[in-house]
């Protein structure tokens, strides 16, 4: 029988310590912030370094694994109970939204290689792109302008601007019209 291999973090040592001094912050004084207090989270996640523009939101529950690889543009969203596993830099452009329950992963192991290194890669939601509820999105993925990934979608590649996708794994399901209805986000 083979021997349970020894896989050892290629992270360093100051950054697992801010990790660790992140996890207890997010528990202590991030997660029970009162779920209007928008701009008290901002905060926080700048203290240890995200860029995040005013009007950018992020929920209480929202789960980052290190706000140093987060940048927010105004108005984009990170809702309920979002895991946000970034590695790698994660982006939210202008109006991006991330519904609850989704997970952005930044990173694997590869699978082809005996000692099972961790990879990773960032993940880039552009203008007024939408990510739907229980939704994967995967390393090295951008979601383009205006894309929408719909529920419980599995994206392992690049979505095209306007279109729509669906399924395990994405697939095109159909087109939006280019840009919102004058005076209309939603």
């Amino acid at each position: 029988m083979e021997q349970p291999r020894n896989i050892r973090s290629s992270l360093s040592i100051g950054n697992r310590a801010l990790r660790l001094l992140w996890m207890w912050v997010w528990r202590l004084v991030f997660r029970p912030s009162p779920r209007v207090s928008f701009a008290w989270r901002r905060w926080v996640l700048v203290v240890f370094g995200a860029k995040i523009a005013p009007g950018a939101r992020v929920y209480n529950s929202t789960r980052i694994w290190a706000p140093w690889n987060l940048t927010m543009a105004a108005g984009s969203i990170l809702a309920d109970d979002v895991d946000c596993y970034n590695v790698a830099p994660v982006t939210l452009e202008e109006g991006a939204i991330v519904s609850q329950y989704a997970y952005l992963c930044t990173a694997g192991h590869d699978v082809h290689d005996p000692a099972f290194p961790l990879i990773t890669g960032p993940i880039v939601l552009r203008r007024l792109s939408w990510i739907g509820a229980k939704a994967i999105v995967s390393k090295n993925v951008a979601i383009e302008e205006g894309a929408v990934v719909g529920l419980g979608t599995v994206v392992v590649k690049s979505v095209p601007p306007w279109t729509i996708v669906g399924g395990n794994p994405a697939r095109e399901i159909g087109r939006r019209r280019s840009g919102p209805a004058p005076g209309n986000r939603s």
